[in-house]
């Protein structure tokens, strides 16, 4: 019996991985062509950065990585090139950077510096990714990294309003983005939602991020890696259904607070604002960062939907997903221990799942009613 050593994603899907990349750029293409048209030169200058950095740096990596050892003998440049690269250097390498690159670009403000969006993409690729050992080692998103060290590191500098022809400062009801005057503060946030227009929240006319806004091509694309199932429905359904649930929750506490604020209609705007949808549908349902067997990826979804309300709601950043991506990424790594990693659904299996919705929807509309954090 012949025995072959694969890198991941090999072990979480049964699909060429290959096909499974090209799918994956063919469902971000409407979001990257609508960004390509909203902001045509931050997109391409955005692009341009961050695939050049992610490109050379994979490729750098793999050079290195399989540099010839010294045996004492002459070697030409070429021969040193092929035994580096030979065999190791493929299609797949650049694939993923590609997407990488395209991920980081889409989640990365309109109106960053090119210094942060420079120092994110190879701050993302290299800590992200090539420190784990490259292509299908990494544990962490890299597009998600990236973003986060340029958002925690340049504060302020890292996000700007950068109008355009697809709307007016005027035209803008929900602040600068949908989220963001709720930073620590709960009425921020009601205040936000109750000056929100939904048609716009969906169809992307708001500041914010180069590609998160745009919820229609996001469904687009969703839809598209789901037929092709080159994205496992059981990340990006029960992240989505259970962050929708926990909005619930919440729109039932502040009801119960100020007896005004519709229930249905905060969950639809927790849906529409923010990274929800993109990071549920290209970042979270990563084969690469996400666990292998059936019952933990539903687990791994749900932390990440916890994870993602709790710091929207309860801390100073108004936005959780990439947090809350990086926190699912490191629980996937518990989760495929192999003493306990199994693809069967056991009791305790469906235990934990309850425990993971009843629980913190619990905490949030008792914290919501009672916490005081809240006031109508």
């Amino acid at each position: 019996m012949a025995i072959f050593k694969q890198n991941a994603p090999h072990l979480r899907r049964n699909a060429s991985v290959t096909r499974m990349m090209v799918d994956v750029l063919v469902a971000l293409a409407p979001t990257l062509i609508f960004s390509f048209i909203i902001y045509p030169i931050k997109t391409l200058i955005f692009y341009l950065i961050s695939v050049v950095i992610m490109e050379a740096a994979e490729f750098i990596y793999v050079g290195l990585k399989g540099i010839m050892p010294n045996d004492g003998q002459k070697h030409s440049f070429k021969e040193r090139f092929n035994y580096a690269y030979k065999g190791k250097y493929n299609q797949n390498n650049i694939l993923t950077a590609a997407i990488t690159a395209i991920i980081y670009t889409l989640i990365m403000p309109a109106g960053a510096p090119i210094y942060a969006v420079i120092i994110g993409a190879l701050v993302g690729i290299v800590l992200g990714k090539l420190v784990f050992g490259g292509l299908g080692s990494n544990i962490f998103n890299p597009a998600a990294v990236g973003m986060l060290f340029a958002k925690v590191c340049f504060g302020s500098q890292y996000a700007k309003n950068v109008p355009t022809w697809y709307y007016t400062v005027a035209d803008v009801t929900t602040a600068p983005t949908a989220l963001s005057n709720s930073a620590g503060t709960l009425n921020g946030l009601i205040e936000n939602f109750n000056n929100a227009n939904f048609l716009d929240m969906f169809i992307g006319r708001m500041y914010g991020t180069l590609g998160e806004v745009y919820t229609v091509t996001i469904l687009v694309g969703a839809i598209y890696l789901l037929i092709r199932r080159s994205a496992d429905f059981r990340v990006m359904l029960p992240y989505l259904g259970a962050f929708a649930l926990f909005s619930l929750v919440a729109g039932l506490g502040f009801y119960a607070v100020d007896g005004t604020t519709n229930p249905g209609a905060f969950t639809l705007f927790s849906l529409l604002s923010g990274g929800v949808m993109f990071g549920g549908v290209f970042m979270l349902t990563d084969p690469v960062t996400s666990p292998i067997n059936s019952p933990s990826r539903i687990i791994y979804a749900l932390v990440a939907a916890v994870s993602t309300v709790f710091i929207r709601l309860f801390t100073a950043y108004p936005e959780g997903v990439g947090f809350s991506i990086l926190i699912a990424n490191m629980v996937a790594v518990v989760l495929d221990h192999y003493e306990w990693s199994s693809p069967r659904y056991t009791w305790k299996k469906f235990l934990t799942m309850g425990l993971l919705i009843i629980i913190p929807a619990a905490i949030i509309f008792l914290v919501i009613k009672f916490g005081g954090v809240y006031h109508a």
